[in-house]
């Protein structure tokens, strides 16, 4: 009789223990578990929603599908340069005091703009050169008249008989070495008018400033003088004139992604100055060299700058997208990144979800490439994900 009542009363602990389960189990909206016997996959994570659960309202689902993305690409750090040929450095012309400076730091100018004035001895130096040679030029220019009517008096004098013929030799050389004086002071009085006009002055008068001018639109980037001081080096640059209408941005690229850029093509810019904006760059030219401590290469890209934005030495990015190819995407926020696995929890059934490990590609436009884990055509979560983290 003892023997019946230990096993009766052991079925009904067995019972009431299974009871306590069941009311706890239905108490709870998420139920995580493994994976079930007769679909071994190791690593799978699963979690079923109550249908009953408002939890499972909170937790929206859609449809993969497709779009064309980029696969490889190329991002270096860049910076705005001033194209070199663009770059225009003034020295003074000749040794002399600066008077005016009358440009600033940054300011735009025109070709023929005065940028500063300079007071020269060399100013005498210059006229003088040029009245001597006004005058030896009408010394030549008399010589040359008289050359002219002694050898036509000496023909008269030859045809009558008078003189022998080695005396109208001798006039028509005399004529030939007039003409020649004459074209020597010439050419020396183009010269000096050319020095004149390197200098901006005007034939007559000694006591002129001299004014630099711009030789080319753009803007002041250095000013290296200022009034007073003398200037007495003729190659050392006091101004520096750059025409920004383009520029340069340079990037140096790791040498593992040069193969994706080729001279030529277009690549994007972001810049720190505007944030929220992209540009549009045609690539220049390709360094030969490779930096031996960085293992990069300068890639240079030509952006134009109609409006005078962009300013030597801002910093920015450089971005390239290479081998496009049509893959599923969902959107950013159905990927989730925990304990180093990438997954995406894709819905089996109403209720039923499994997070699946994923590769992906680059981000862009507010979907992400999937490589490989998912399908077109699978529903995955889009909206409610951390729900489903959180309850596995």
């Amino acid at each position: 009789m003892k023997w019946h009542i230990a096993i009766l009363t052991f079925a009904l602990c067995i019972f009431c223990a299974g009871c306590s389960r069941d009311g706890k189990a239905g108490n709870d909206p998420i139920e995580a578990r493994s994976a079930q016997p007769a679909d071994p996959r190791p690593g799978v994570r699963e979690v079923q929603v109550n249908p009953n659960s408002p939890q499972l309202q909170r937790i929206r689902t859609a449809l993969v599908g497709t779009a064309r993305m980029p696969l490889e690409e190329v991002t270096a750090p860049g910076k705005i340069q001033a194209i070199p040929t663009h770059v225009y450095r003034i020295a003074v012309p000749v040794p002399g005091r600066i008077r005016q400076v009358r440009v600033g730091l940054g300011d735009a100018v025109q070709p023929g703009q005065t940028l500063f004035t300079l007071d020269s001895p060399e100013v005498s130096s210059v006229m003088s050169a040029y009245r001597q040679a006004e005058a030896r030029a009408r010394e030549a220019k008399a010589a040359l008249a008289k050359a002219e009517a002694d050898l036509a008096r000496v023909r008269d004098l030859f045809e009558h008989g008078a003189i022998a013929q080695k005396d109208v030799i001798g006039a028509e050389a005399a004529l030939a070495q007039a003409k020649s004086n004459a074209e020597q002071a010439s050419a020396a009085i183009q010269e000096n008018l050319g020095r004149l006009d390197i200098l901006g002055l005007k034939p007559g008068a000694f006591q002129q400033e001299i004014a630099v001018r711009a030789p080319v639109s753009g803007k002041i980037l250095d000013i290296g003088i200022s009034s007073g001081e003398y200037r007495n080096d003729t190659s050392a640059p006091v101004m520096t004139i750059a025409n920004l209408s383009s520029v340069y941005v340079a990037a140096e690229v790791p040498e593992s992604l040069i193969r994706l850029i080729t001279p030529g093509e277009r690549i994007e810019v972001s810049l720190a100055a505007f944030p929220a904006e992209q540009f549009t760059a045609r690539v220049a030219r390709i360094s030969d060299t490779v930096n031996a401590d960085t293992r990069t290469i300068e890639v240079i890209a030509e952006l134009a700058n109609p409006v005078g934005r962009f300013r030597p030495d801002m910093f920015g990015e450089i971005r390239h997208d290479e081998t496009f190819r049509t893959v599923p995407v969902v959107p950013n926020a159905s990927v989730v990144q925990r304990e180093g696995r990438t997954s995406v929890w894709r819905e089996r059934a109403p209720g039923d979800f499994e997070a699946v490990d994923v590769t992906i590609g680059r981000s862009s436009g507010g979907v992400t490439p999937l490589l490989s884990g998912i399908q077109a055509g699978d529903r995955v979560v889009i909206d409610g994900v951390m729900l489903l983290e959180h309850g596995n």
